[in-house]
């Protein structure tokens, strides 16, 4: 097979026991080095933590790999070059021996593929704003469509048009449940606004559910599991609407459009709020990742 799975994460996958998946993306393309590699470490060690065992994702000349060893983490995080990959570029990563980190889209993707039920991320991507004009929408949302996967994240991006991200989801049958909250957070914020028509509140209550998906038997779809970054640790919302505003002017004077515009406007927050917004994700990356080894401990027992 070209898809190769670490012995430690098939060994787990294979006695049932807790497992989970973490994107590469933050580590090759979300943080400064070397940061980027002590924040890797820092994640699967919080997963080890809670009793589960971390599965990060990246493709490595050609292979796709779920589960890497510190060498390999080490090339994620400082090797040049490494592409950014989604779920359509696997196909073309493989075919041509390239290197790459994967995005939400890719991760779950390949997660799936080896057995691995629960992923953590920070937030998703989604419908974009000016989307009636740009029909910009990440492939995230139609992947999470058609693949069971447990998603636990701090919404989506809040530099995205929220409601409409929420109703795409709607539409394309996607489930989404609040952790702890009725509240659909904001990534950055705790609050982005707009309500969930779900509240889970424990573990066990959301591996319930992922059981109840199976038993059913419908789509494939992903259950997202959205988890609120703690009010103490969230972007001052102010601060963060001002910042945003300006990111969304300068964005658009720049004339930046496609792929281009999530990262203009993530380093414009993370310039113009003297770091604070990293600080923010980071903290939602954190919560999330043991949100969700604590997920896959409770599906593991049932």
């Amino acid at each position: 097979m070209v898809l190769v799975v670490s012995e430690e994460v098939r060994e787990a996958v294979d006695a049932r026991r807790p497992v989970v998946a973490l994107e590469s993306t933050i580590i090759a393309h979300g943080l400064p080095r070397p940061r980027n590699l002590q924040v890797a470490r820092e994640l699967e060690a919080a997963v080890r933590a809670e009793g589960a065992v971390p599965a990060t994702i990246a493709v490595l000349d050609g292979r796709p790999r779920v589960g890497l060893d510190k060498e390999q983490l080490e090339r994620v995080a400082n090797e040049d070059g490494i592409r950014k990959l989604g779920h359509r570029d696997l196909p073309l990563a493989v075919a041509s021996g390239a290197s790459g980190a994967t995005t939400v889209s890719a991760t779950a993707l390949l997660a799936a593929l080896a057995g691995v039920r629960v992923f953590a991320t920070g937030g998703l991507g989604g419908v974009h704003r000016e989307w009636t004009v740009t029909q910009d929408e990440s492939a995230d949302l139609g992947l999470l469509a058609r693949t069971r996967i447990t998603v636990v994240c701090a919404g989506v991006k809040s530099i995205l048009d929220v409601p409409a991200t929420l109703q795409r989801l709607e539409t394309l049958g996607v489930a989404v449940a609040g952790y702890g909250t009725d509240r659909f957070p904001g990534f950055y914020l705790s609050d982005s606004g707009h309500p969930v028509d779900w509240t889970l509140e424990t573990p066990a209550q959301v591996a319930g559910v992922m059981r109840a998906q199976d038993t059913l038997g419908g789509p494939e779809s992903a259950l997202i599991v959205a988890n609120p970054v703690p009010e103490e640790e969230q972007l001052d919302p102010e601060v963060h609407a001002r910042v945003l505003a300006d990111a969304l002017h300068a964005c658009e004077e720049a004339g930046v459009t496609g792929q281009g515009v999530t990262p203009f406007l993530l380093d414009h927050l993370v310039r113009h709020t003297d770091g604070a917004s990293l600080s923010a994700n980071l903290a939602a990356v954190r919560g999330n990742v043991r949100l969700a080894a604590r997920i896959a401990a409770a599906w593991a027992e049932g």
